[in-house]
């Protein structure tokens, strides 16, 4: 995997727009200076979370004493599962919505974009070639970057996009990440293989 298609992966996992009416939701409440302040914390978590898991991962992986395939397989039935509640949306979103007082780490930063389907796709990067982690890195700041511009700006996507567009933007992402998954799957399945 090039770093660009590592890239798209890891914006697609993100979900930016797919969350958009999450964060919105969750953020209605505060006043509106207060917002962007919440909303650019809760991003630097979120990278720092997900940096923690790709520079970690192949000690996680050894400490759990899981293979590389196992954690390929697994992150592509993850990802399955995503891309499905993106193309058929549930009340709550592809992760549920949490309403309330001041957001600090959960739901935004954690599991909204530095969710359990990221963090497994990050290990796996990690674990399928640790010679490249400058590669990783790259493409998970400029995933993160993106997915970062998308929400600081949610209104005016919402207003460009409309309900309509974003549900469609969303299932859109859903099935390339099908694609995606399925990929990541055969992999894992075609490595085991290859070992037996």
């Amino acid at each position: 995997m090039d770093i660009w298609s590592a890239a798209v992966m890891l914006f697609l996992i993100m979900d930016p727009l797919g969350n958009l009416p999450v964060f919105m939701s969750v953020l209605k409440s505060i006043e509106p200076k207060r917002r962007r302040i919440i909303l650019a914390r809760e991003l630097v978590f979120s990278l720092l979370i997900m940096g923690l898991f790709l520079f970690s991962g192949q000690q996680i992986l050894d400490f759990l004493n899981v293979r590389q395939e196992s954690v390929s397989i697994a992150g592509g039935i993850i990802l399955f599962l995503i891309a499905l509640r993106m193309i058929f949306p549930q009340p709550g979103g592809v992760i549920g919505t949490a309403v309330g007082e001041e957001p600090f780490l959960v739901p935004l930063a954690v599991p909204m974009i530095a969710g359990p389907s990221i963090l497994a796709a990050l290990i796996l990067l990690a674990n399928q070639d640790p010679s490249r982690m400058t590669d990783w890195s790259i493409a998970l700041f400029a995933a993160w970057l993106v997915s970062a511009a998308i929400l600081m700006f949610s209104n005016l996507f919402h207003r460009l996009l409309g309900e309509k567009g974003l549900t469609a933007m969303e299932r859109l992402m859903g099935m390339i990440l099908v694609m995606i998954s399925i990929q990541m799957l055969l992999d894992g399945v075609a490595t085991y293989l290859g070992h037996k």
